[in-house]
């Protein structure tokens, strides 16, 4: 498991497995935000399971689905929300981080978002959907 911080209340990984979800709530996130679709990939736990593994730790779940295809995703607004509460630090995460640091990116408002496009790209992420979403959003 390799978290990535974007922000103090804010960060991002790959797939995690029920067994990271402890070491998870150890570090001090108490929201997790699963943005895989369930069977995206053989092998991947699904979204149940995890989310078992952090009710038994007391963190928040939340499985937000969003693929390229559909970015931003149904669950955008709520996400955002989440992301947006400082006493809450949030973990997000998909198959690699990539949709959950364009998700937190494209949510940002827009005094902050310069700072938020600089953080996930200093991290390599590629934002090339937060960017087309922003695009279309913003004439």
């Amino acid at each position: 498991m390799n978290i990535v911080k974007l922000s103090e209340t804010v960060a991002v990984s790959g797939q995690i497995s029920p067994e990271d979800v402890a070491a998870i709530a150890a570090q001090g996130y108490r929201v997790l935000i699963n943005n895989r679709p369930d069977g995206e990939e053989q092998n991947q736990p699904g979204s149940a399971t995890i989310e078992a593994a952090a009710r038994a730790v007391g963190i928040e779940y939340h499985h937000l689905p969003v693929t390229a295809q559909s970015f931003p995703g149904a669950g955008f607004d709520a996400m955002s929300d989440l992301l947006d509460d400082p006493d809450r630090p949030v973990l997000a995460f998909c198959r690699t981080g990539t949709r959950c640091a364009n998700l937190w990116v494209a949510g940002c408002d827009a005094s902050r978002r310069a700072q938020a496009f600089a953080a996930a790209a200093q991290h390599g992420f590629d934002l090339v959907m937060a960017a087309r979403y922003l695009e279309r959003k913003v004439p």
